[in-house]
């Protein structure tokens, strides 16, 4: 019902648009660690007819009628994250986790009060407390970052915290290759009579899988996006207990005091991946992405390409690229005219403008679902080094020849037309 062929009649612009960004994710590596692949199945219920539907409230407690099969979906998708998560309460209308960050400051803070989150110079979020964002403008910041190698120095964010006093904490990270422990970071917040917020935005499908401990018995309140790791829709979610939800009112926080609408649509969608995850087949797909990771970060440092921290745990890694006098902007604008998309990104203490870098953020989630396993990633690290290291037009040729022989090999869409 919903065929290309359709919109390119209707619409031939937006159509050729489509059919563009098609184009060029079947002939590119993706590794922006922030990005997945959705299924067919999740993208047909972001195509649905709960595009047409308004249903601002909760189930069974609608401003809208005609909301029996909305209740059905949105209520779907709480049990199945609830049963995923090992959560008593969640909410699955924040349109991004952005706005489920926010929810979560507004329904715990009041203006003014001082929040501890990592920095974004470290691997932070925006929305945790960064100056741009709100988070930075309406609440007093504190932050913490990494030691010398790269990891989250525990001792250090317990002195900062007795001496900022803060309200909330904030622990997860959107550039961080390490594992994070929750149960040390409440003792923290526990410390110093502070709620506890974990963002697990980029890790959820790896917490969900197990694969990396769970934020649920420790923080007060845990966010996450679906579309990272989750490989889900584009989207947030809030989980925490009953009693504390309530007590708060996350709910409120969520609608009327920060959104109205929720787009069903997403949240049929969200059902759907939730479900996926669910699948046994899900925790193969996790500790590949691992080791994926892994294995990708050993073979760049065995061709002498710096890895901060020395590797990683999870599904991201930060390419240092200060010894090889390259900036981030440089290395991202080259590796894409091979066929790798990757994000120029911040080092810790990187004394490069946010908009040039000091290196470039490499995620393993996109490889992972296209089917590439740890023996292509010793053919990428391969590429990689031509590009960023070799920098001659024979080494980029032959880099962009290694990346189509991949792209060919595992297939991404096929027959759109």
């Amino acid at each position: 019902m919903y065929s290309y062929s359709k919109l390119a009649a209707a619409d031939p612009e937006v159509a050729a648009a489509i059919k563009g960004e098609v184009d060029r994710e079947n002939s590119h590596l993706e590794m922006i660690a922030s990005e997945n692949f959705v299924s067919e199945a999740v993208m047909s219920a972001l195509g649905s007819q709960f595009t047409n539907k308004y249903a601002e409230g909760y189930p069974g407690d609608r401003y809208y009628g005609g909301c029996q099969y909305a209740d059905i979906v949105e209520n779907l998708a709480r049990d199945r994250a609830k049963e995923l998560f090992g959560c008593e309460y969640v909410n699955v209308q924040p349109h991004a986790g952005s706005q489920a960050n926010t929810a979560v400051q507004f329904a715990l803070l009041k203006p003014g009060d001082t929040i501890l989150g990592m920095s974004l110079d470290a691997g932070g979020h925006l929305s945790h407390g960064c100056v741009a964002n709100i988070s930075g403008r309406y609440f007093n910041v504190a932050n913490y970052g990494v030691n010398e190698d790269g990891y989250i120095d525990y001792d250090e964010i317990l002195k900062i915290a007795k001496e900022a006093r803060p309200k909330l904490i904030i622990c997860g990270a959107s550039a961080y290759p390490r594992k994070i422990d929750f149960k040390k970071f409440r003792e923290i917040a526990d410390e110093v009579d502070a709620f506890l917020l974990a963002d697990i935005a980029h890790i959820s499908g790896l917490v969900a899988a197990g694969c990396h401990m769970s934020p649920i018995p420790y923080a007060h309140v845990t966010t996450s996006t679906t579309h990272k790791t989750l490989r889900g829709p584009r989207g947030g979610m809030i989980m925490s207990t009953n009693d504390f939800a309530v007590d708060h009112k996350i709910d409120k926080a969520i609608f009327p005091g920060l959104q109205g609408g929720p787009l069903m649509h997403v949240i049929a969608a969200k059902a759907v991946c939730y479900g996926e995850a669910l699948k046994p087949e899900f925790k193969v797909y996790a500790q590949n992405i691992i080791d994926n990771a892994q294995a990708l970060s050993g073979n760049l440092m065995d061709r002498g390409i710096k890895v901060f921290t020395g590797g990683t745990d999870n599904h991201l890694m930060l390419v240092d690229l200060r010894p090889l006098g390259i900036s981030g902007k440089e290395a991202e604008d080259k590796l894409d005219e091979a066929g790798i998309t990757c994000n120029k990104n911040a080092i810790p203490n990187d004394t490069s403008s946010r908009s040039v870098t000091g290196g470039i953020r490499l995620g393993t989630a996109a490889l992972t679902t296209r089917g590439l396993g740890t023996a292509d990633m010793e053919t990428i690290a391969e590429a990689i080094k031509l590009v960023i290291v070799d920098r001659t037009t024979e080494a980029k040729n032959e880099a962009k020849r290694m990346v189509t022989e991949l792209t060919e090999r595992y297939p991404l869409y096929e027959n759109v037309e």
